[in-house]
This record gives structure tokens, sequence and C-alpha cells, in this order.
């Protein structure tokens, strides 16, 4: 049942992955638009291009942390754990870094029509990006049930 562990695993980490790419490129998009109006906005535009990129680390905390049960011998009950943690993480982690990179993008867009709006962009990035962090947890919190 081996086989159903590593799909998790892979799951954690293409989930996260995957979101991230895609969330990036939406925020690099708006930000290449931005740097073009106002060049001395690197810096901050930047700031906002990046929050998108915590969901890839989040799948790889998660791999790293149930790579070592995934053995030849694993239970069915042991490799199911860690398939719904990885589909858990899969989800949350793709849909939440691809509409981070969103409100990122429009975050970056307002900058460049003269908003002053980093702060507020910031602070709206954060609300999907704590349902990544809550799958993060929630794989975490499932862990001691392989120890049984």
């Amino acid at each position: 049942m081996d086989i159903l562990a590593t799909a998790g695993l892979g799951l954690m980490i293409g989930g996260g992955g995957a979101g991230s790419a895609i969330g990036l490129a939406i925020s690099s998009a708006a930000f290449l638009g931005l740097i073009k109006k106002k060049p001395e906005m690197f810096g901050a535009g930047l700031a906002l291009v990046m929050p998108p990129a915590t969901q890839g680390l989040y799948g790889f905390v998660a791999f790293v942390l149930y790579k070592n049960f995934v053995t030849p011998d694993i239970s069915l009950f042991h490799s199911s754990i860690i398939l719904a943690a990885g589909i858990g993480m899969f989800f949350s982690c793709f849909f939440s870094a691809i509409w981070q990179g969103k409100v990122c993008a429009d975050g970056i867009a307002a900058t460049a029509q003269g908003k002053n709006v980093f702060g507020t962009t910031m602070m709206l990035a954060a609300f999907p990006e704590f349902y990544a962090i809550l799958s993060l947890v929630a794989s975490i919190l499932l862990m001691p049930l392989l120890r049984t």
C-alpha cells in the first residue's frame, strides 16, 4: 500500500508547488506592469509578488515530515492517512496560492495607479494564506496516528 502514501507525498509537493508557481506568475505579470510605469516602486512591488510562494514551502514541509513514514511494509491505514494529508494539502495550498496571487496582482495594479494600498494588500493576502497554514497544521495533527 505504499503507492497510496507515495501519492500523498506527491500531492503535498505538487499542490503547493503548482499553486505557488501559478500564483507567482499572476502576481509577477502585474509586477512587470508596475515597474514599467513606476520603476521606483520595485521594492514594494516585489514584496507583493512573493506571498504565493509560501504554499510551496508548506507542501515541502509536509513532505519532509511524512516521507520517513513511507516504507514498503506500510499498512493500508497509515497509507490512507498520508494520502488524506496529501489531498488536503494539495487543494488548500493549490487554490489559496492562486487566489492569493490574484489578490496581490490587484494590489500591484492599484499601486501602479498611484494608490497607497501596500498594507491593505498584504493584510488581504494573509486571508488565503491562513487556509494553507491550516492545512499544514491539520496534516501535522494527523501524524500521531502514524505512530499507532
